[in-house]
């Protein structure tokens, strides 16, 4: 059974994108280096000729990579997020209580995760505890560094 790789729809328009830029774009590329490289002849000593393989290598696992992904796509309509409690596709904005710092994340499925963009994963530590929260609620994640507490100060959709 695969696991359903949940995304938002911006999500899922970037790894179209990206896919359609690796098929269209990239294939033609490296097949182009390839065969200037054989054209310099002797392929067991010709450093352009296994360069190029290489990359075409990473090209091909990386379309294998996001057809997998979208194949088992969920995708989160934003617009019909209920705002009356934390899930998936809507932003979220939360106290650190210890440190009495405001801090802003969008919940994400781990595909779409990223922590210096403020996504954090619905099953990172913190995207685990605050799902089903409310806006007052106080959430205790502990995590590697020890027990955090966070007071959600707002939900909303992500612009």
């Amino acid at each position: 059974m695969n696991k359903k790789n949940i995304l938002t729809y911006e999500g899922l328009k970037k790894l179209e994108d990206e896919l359609e830029q690796l098929k269209v774009v990239k294939r033609k590329e490296i097949s182009q280096k390839i065969k200037e490289a054989r054209e310099q002849g002797d392929l067991s000593e010709n450093a352009e000729y296994d360069a190029a393989k290489d990359e075409q290598r990473d090209i091909e696992a990386r379309i294998e990579d996001i057809e997998k992904i979208l194949k088992n796509a969920e995708v989160v309509v934003e617009e019909e997020v209920d705002l009356d409690k934390i899930s998936i596709g809507c932003q979220v904005k939360i106290l650190d209580c210890e440190f009495d710092e405001e801090l802003e994340y969008k919940i994400v499925g781990s595909t779409e995760a990223n922590s210096l963009k403020g996504k954090i994963s619905n099953e990172s530590p913190v995207g685990k505890a605050l799902l089903g929260k409310r806006i007052g609620d106080i959430v205790k994640v502990e995590t590697q560094a020890g027990e955090l507490e966070y007071k959600v100060l707002s939900i909303h959709r992500s612009n």
